[in-house]
């Protein structure tokens, strides 16, 4: 396989786990995140994989950054396969009166203007290479469809990355850029380990809830990456079996 993928907030937990198995399944990645230091590390953990793993540090929120990203994937491998569009952040838990300003917008600023700009610019490199075309895998969120207490920064853009999804998708036909997302809920990494402790929820309550192991989400994103660009898979949710969500409030 000669294939290049490009992963967002590839430093740490879900971006770095299915950046390690695309590596692992053959294909050149670049690693981007906002710290070189922290790619690194994590290419290194990644294990052998000559020339096939390149850290590129960008801050998504930047679309000058992301320009230059891109036009660099471009330099170095003359087209690009797969974007997975993963760098996302929240805030603490917090009612929309105690959100503050400053704070929605760095929100926003990553989690929604990040994925536009990257999606934009895989959008302009897949069109003119040859062959044309390529995938884009938007990480969304069970926030997606349904928030948690507290949680409106990052629920609205979560919501508004779906909207991302579906319109890139229409738009990516003529150019056989199929346009996906996977959503994911209680996967077990060092920003949900206060779910083991307990969670606000909907109820008022504050419960404990069950998480799985991130091997469930590679290997359910691995099924989408590994599509040919005839059949896409529009919207995926993967989650614990047992966590709060069918039914949630």
């Amino acid at each position: 396989m000669n294939a290049i993928a490009l992963v967002t907030g590839a430093g740490s937990g879900i971006g770095q786990a299915c950046a390690t198995a695309l590596l692992h399944d053959g294909w050149t990645v670049v690693f981007t995140g906002r710290r070189m230091e922290t790619l690194q590390a994590a290419i290194a953990t990644a294990g052998e994989h000559p020339g096939r793993a390149l850290a590129l540090p960008c801050d998504v929120s930047d679309d000058t950054a992301v320009d230059a990203l891109f036009a660099s994937v471009h330099q170095r491998f003359g087209r690009l396969d797969l974007l997975f569009n993963n760098a996302g952040l929240g805030l603490a838990v917090k009612t929309p009166d105690e959100v503050g300003a400053e704070a929605w917008r760095r929100v926003v600023d990553t989690n929604l203007s990040g994925a536009f700009y990257c999606l934009a610019a895989a959008f302009r490199l897949m069109r003119r290479q040859l062959p044309q075309g390529g995938r884009i895998i938007n990480n969304g969120s069970i926030s997606a469809h349904a928030p948690r207490p507290g949680s409106i920064a990052y629920t609205a853009t979560k919501h508004a990355v779906t909207g991302l999804t579906r319109a890139a998708a229409l738009d990516g036909r003529p150019f056989d850029i199929a346009v996906g997302q996977i959503d994911i809920g209680n996967v077990e990494s060092s920003m949900t380990a206060r779910m083991v402790a307990g969670v606000p929820q909907a109820d008022g309550s504050v419960k404990p809830e069950p998480r799985m192991d991130l091997a469930a989400v590679t290997d359910t994103f691995m099924a989408m990456a590994r599509l040919p660009l005839s059949a896409n898979v529009l919207f995926m949710t993967v989650m614990a079996t047992k966590m709060p969500y069918v039914g949630r409030g």
